[in-house]
């Protein structure tokens, strides 16, 4: 089968995305909302490997353009960051690297996007880091309300007590807005004072503040979202940011690839996953993608890496494939039989399989607790302690 890689250059004046992504791209990188907001830095990083991408070198010019980033003390290349789901960082190596595609897979409703959702708010926590999230499910103002539901939780401390549901967010500004419109005294006009104003949702609010300029958000779509629009977005966030970017892509199967036109679903898959492989590698930054489960991997009662939809392309391409299953229903029926009543509490858990990991072991599994009505996880896992099915035991 043959397959194509996205490497070319972008043109200067044949751009020919709708005016929609077009928008998208003028208003992608927000400015500072304060004045006390670093603003970060503009134009090429001298030294980056962006710049020569598609250029050869000599092992001398590598080594030495190492060498002047040392100096420098850029040491971006050798410290990874954090997603702050801690067994998961111990088993990748620290976190996500620079030019590496990590896939992220399992079946409907098993938390895909909150676990990436939560992920990129992780790291666009730290200072001068920045998430660039491309949703082709959900608008930016869905994700804004699951971010308040979880920033009232506030993970990794989780006071479930002070948490506030999707329902209760809608009925506390609504029930605001009828003050005003009815005339009573407290009616508060605008949304920042609805939640700004509400104790349950203040401190949510003041959290979600901390990162609001450095969570970069887009409602992509199937039709006009191209992986040549993503990757003219993510390289114009590489230099209004310093390269200091990590894209998250939800979903995969949903990238358009016109003009281009695959022969089929199979063909579609390897065109993204490559095109999303060489936007890690050409821009050096970190890409995270959810992946869908096919029919098969649906229907299974554990759904491993080769039951994502597409092609093998998805195994051969990612660097880091991570395989989302609840616990419940993959406890080896020992356990379930033995004791059925202690088995249900697992049903909130979720098992985290890291199923392909070229900088280290494959095939280790931990385990988060879901907190889904605050859309959130318990990011203090630990590794699986109980036999699971496929007859794998871990070891303790």
């Amino acid at each position: 089968m043959t397959t194509r890689r996205f490497t070319d250059e972008f043109p200067d004046n044949d751009y020919d995305e709708s005016a929609e992504t077009y928008a998208q791209q003028e208003a992608v990188v927000p400015p500072p909302t304060t004045p006390q907001a670093p603003r970060p830095p503009r134009g090429p990083v001298p030294g980056n490997s962006r710049s020569s991408a598609h250029m050869p070198r000599t092992l001398t010019q590598v080594m030495n353009d190492a060498n002047e980033r040392v100096v420098r003390g850029d040491l971006v290349d050798y410290v990874p960051m954090p997603t702050g789901f801690d067994p998961l960082d111990g088993f990748i190596g620290g976190g996500l690297r620079k030019t590496e595609l990590v896939l992220l897979g399992g079946a409907q409703g098993i938390g895909k996007t909150i676990a990436t959702l939560q992920i990129a708010r992780n790291i666009a926590m730290r200072p001068e880091q920045y998430a660039f999230y491309l949703s082709y499910e959900h608008t930016e103002t869905h994700l804004m309300h699951r971010l308040l539901c979880m920033e009232s939780v506030n993970p990794p401390e989780l006071d479930l007590g002070r948490g506030i549901k999707l329902r209760d967010l809608y009925q506390i500004i609504v029930a605001q807005r009828a003050k005003e419109f009815m005339g009573r005294d407290g009616g508060a006009g605008s949304l920042q004072q609805i939640l700004r104003e509400n104790p349950k949702t203040a401190p949510a609010l003041s959290r979600m503040a901390r990162y609001a300029d450095r969570l970069i958000l887009v409602k992509a779509s199937p039709a006009v979202t191209t992986l040549r629009s993503i990757k003219e977005m993510t390289a114009r966030l590489c230099d209004a940011t310093g390269g200091n970017v990590t894209v998250f892509v939800d979903y995969l199967q949903k990238v358009a690839v016109h003009p281009e036109r695959p022969r089929d679903e199979n063909d579609k898959v390897t065109m993204i996953v490559e095109g999303l492989k060489d936007i890690a590698l050409s821009l050096d930054v970190p890409v995270w993608s959810i992946v869908a489960a096919d029919r098969d991997g649906l229907k299974s009662k554990r759904i491993h890496l080769f039951h994502l939809r597409g092609s093998s392309a998805l195994d051969y391409e990612s660097d880091i494939a991570v395989i989302m299953n609840n616990k419940y229903q993959i406890l080896s029926k020992d356990h379930v039989t033995f004791n059925p009543y202690t088995a249900r509490q697992y049903r909130d858990w979720v098992v985290f399989t890291v199923e392909k990991n070229r900088a280290g072991r494959s095939m280790q599994d931990m385990e988060f607790q879901l907190h889904g009505q605050h859309f959130a996880f318990d990011p203090k896992g630990q590794k699986v302690q109980q036999q699971l099915i496929d007859d794998k035991v871990i070891e303790t």
